[in-house]
Order: structure tokens, then sequence, then C-alpha cells
């Protein structure tokens, strides 16, 4: 079972928090916010173990949820990979696509997977509908 840990406890990374929670394929092992008083109130609601700083997350997880604001995806997702870590990102991957292809090129380098959270497309209005769609 991989140990998970999501960067970022805002309004989606609650969601992903409360998914990972509930997975039977995932270790859901903390979070990093780096709002303090944000990062209390989610551990104290919820009872997920907060972090001090990212480096401690990163280091005691095999896979990094990154859901931060997009302007950080790249400074996180690169301090990630560096660390030879698993990524998942929401999207949008970056805020540039200089920094999409830096992330992508890392990841081959240091051999570690990546995906981004195209989740809509799981969405029962879409699935419902993507085989009437004929040119998008």
């Amino acid at each position: 079972m991989l140990k998970v840990g999501v960067l970022g406890a805002g309004h989606l990374g609650k969601i992903h928090l409360r998914l990972l929670n509930q997975s039977e394929k995932y270790e859901l092992v903390g979070f990093f916010d780096p709002f303090e008083e944000n990062a209390n109130k989610v551990a104290a609601e919820f009872g997920y173990k907060k972090f001090d700083s990212i480096e401690s997350l990163i280091a005691a997880v095999d896979v990094v949820d990154i859901v931060t604001p997009t302007i950080q995806h790249f400074e996180c997702a690169k301090m990630v990979i560096e660390a030879g870590k698993h990524i998942f990102i929401e999207k949008p991957i970056a805020t540039t696509v200089s920094e999409a292809e830096e992330i992508v090129a890392l990841a081959n380098k240091y051999n570690v997977k990546g995906q981004v959270g195209h989740v809509e497309r799981f969405n029962p209005a879409f699935t419902a509908v993507k085989d009437m769609i004929d040119k998008p």
C-alpha cells in the first residue's frame, strides 16, 4: 500500500484528504498547509496528521498529492520529484507550458510517476453524453 500525503488543505485539499482517507489502496499519512490557522483547523476537525513542513511530509510518503494554488504547482512538483517521490497534481499542471514540460522532464529524469487530476472525465454528467460528442 502506497503512503500518500497531501500538499494543501483548502477546499479541494480537504476533498482529496477525505477520499484518500477512505481509500483501500492508499495509506493517508497526513498533510501540509502553510496557513497555520487553516492547517490547525483541518487537523482538529478531521483528525488528519498535520506536518510542519513540506520537507517532512515528502520524507514520510511515497506519493504527494499536490492541491496547492496553481501558481505553486511547479515549485512543489519540482521539490517532490527531486526527492524521488511520485506525484498526483491538480489541474492545470502548471502556469506555463514550459513549466509543465519541465515537470515531465524531471519525472522522467528521476524515474517517478506523475498524474494530472483530470477527474471531470469521470463526472456522471460527462460520461452520460460523451458518446454524443463528435466534435469536441
